[in-house]
């Protein structure tokens, strides 16, 4: 049986499509002041777009940074079950733009994938989940669920407002579960559904041995040296079987379920392919591990950059006052950053040796997120991907780090995941793409799950039904 939405997106392919063009043609850019007016007129034309759709009380929510867009319909009854769609209309900067084959805000189709800043990151997936629900309104008058949708105008800055407008916005938020759609699949004939994202813990770590520089013939070999002791701390962070060096790190990581190891060992990894597309000349991490472990349900420690000495042309002979180290931990299940983050104090402090001053600055922590897989909702969205793309997905967790456990947390609410973006999206990058072929199941997509959910009720989706 086709798909629910298949006439209408037949109907209306050519209509969304310069939908989506108006749209990408935003630079909607929350990290450069110079664009804040652009995120601004991104979340106003999302709005109207949601009004004409037959969104209802649609409205710019404002927040200290950049605004997010609201909008619902929420007539289905309080037998169905209420579902938040969470995205995000921000993008992210195009540098370097001399890598770009077509301008970056002047989105074009070519071979199958649009080519635009924001394609698949994240309007592309927004739009086809506003266009799911104008489908269904428009061909039958009502929607299966109580739709609300929540459009974040921050995240590509690290959504540093975003848990305040939740807290804020509770009561009108308040569902059954959230739907995010700012993930992946594993490729367009491997669908799949991902289950969880990692959290996220990142420091600046200062050394400071003196207070000027010094001239290195004078000083040199008697002076502590804040290079060689960032370089010694650097080294320890990992132990010789690449494992992360720092007391109790690993305590309350939660093993995987025998479904997600089994749904993980089904997926076609080539990693050979994987370190080509990387550009490295060998693979490393976690002994005993795979490679696609290392990179999605394992937790890791990367030093982000290094800053210390002169780093210009020639020779400077001196022995620097302070360097700087930015390390980062990505945290599973059921890590808490706030623990991680005292451990890591604790062990800095043991790394330096005295007279040293040490500053240790957080940057914030985001917790890890993750939806059993046997939870009713999972089984309505495996339904839903399979009527589309022929085939039930198999589970994934992503690697990166989002907003979506604050949703989970705050809204106490569980998370779905029905992303379409591919591996070579080039996310982030010079070239972003969205599949047009990926972006028309997803809309196909969403209004399946819409009808699974609703044939759920709210009973089922909470699992009070047998």
């Amino acid at each position: 049986m086709a798909p629910l939405l298949t006439s209408y997106l037949e109907s209306n392919r050519d209509r969304i499509l310069e939908e989506l063009f108006d749209w990408l043609r935003i630079p909607s850019i929350s990290a450069q002041p110079e664009h804040h007016d652009d995120v601004r007129r991104s979340a106003e034309w999302l709005a109207g777009t949601m009004k004409a759709a037959g969104l209802e009380t649609v409205s710019i929510l404002e927040t200290q940074g950049a605004p997010a867009v609201y909008g619902e319909w929420c007539h289905a009854g309080p037998a169905a079950p209420t579902a938040l769609v969470y995205g995000h209309h921000d993008v992210q900067p195009v540098d370097p733009l001399d890598l770009w084959t077509s301008p970056p805000f002047e989105p074009v189709v070519v071979e199958g994938e649009c080519l635009a800043r924001g394609a698949i990151d994240d309007k592309g997936q927004v739009l086809y989940q506003v266009e799911a629900a104008r489908g269904l309104l428009s061909e039958t008058g009502r929607l299966p669920v109580n739709l609300k949708l929540l459009v974040e105008g921050e995240e590509e800055s690290g959504s540093p407002h975003f848990e305040a407008l939740l807290r804020a916005e509770a009561e009108r938020l308040a569902c059954d579960l959230v739907v995010v759609s700012d993930t992946g699949m594993w490729a367009p004939d491997v669908p799949s559904a991902c289950i969880g994202m990692r959290g996220l813990a990142a420091f600046d770590l200062t050394v400071r041995t003196g207070t000027i520089d010094l001239h290195s013939g004078q000083y040199g070999g008697g002076v502590p040296n804040p290079a060689h002791i960032l370089a010694r701390l650097v080294a320890n962070l990992h132990d010789g079987e690449g494992r992360v060096a720092i007391p109790g790190f690993y305590d309350d990581v939660r093993p995987l379920s025998q479904s997600e190891q089994a749904s993980l060992a089904a997926l076609p990894f080539d990693e050979e392919e994987w370190r080509l597309a990387a550009g490295v000349g060998a693979l490393t991490g976690e002994a005993g591990r795979t490679t696609l472990e290392r990179i999605s349900t394992r937790p890791t420690c990367d030093v982000t950059g290094l800053t210390v000495g002169y780093g210009g042309p020639g020779s400077k002979t001196i022995v620097p006052a302070q360097g700087n180290a930015k390390v980062t931990f990505r945290l599973v299940p059921d890590q808490d950053p706030g623990k991680v983050e005292e451990a890591f104090r604790a062990w800095v402090a043991s790394q330096v040796p005295p007279a040293t001053e040490v500053e240790v600055e957080s940057h914030g922590g985001v917790a890890p997120a993750l939806t059993p897989v046997d939870h009713p909702a999972m089984g309505a969205l495996s339904r839903a991907i399979e009527a589309v793309w022929g085939k039930a997905p198999l589970l994934t967790r992503e690697g990166g780090s989002g907003p979506e456990e604050a949703l989970s947390r705050v809204l106490s609410a569980p998370l779905l995941f029905l992303g379409v973006g591919l591996p070579g999206d080039r996310i982030h990058a010079p070239n972003e793409r969205m599949v047009m072929g990926q972006f028309w199941k997803g809309l196909l997509a969403a209004g399946e799950l819409w009808r699974e959910l609703g044939e759920l009720g709210a009973a089922g989706v909470s699992g009070r039904e047998a």
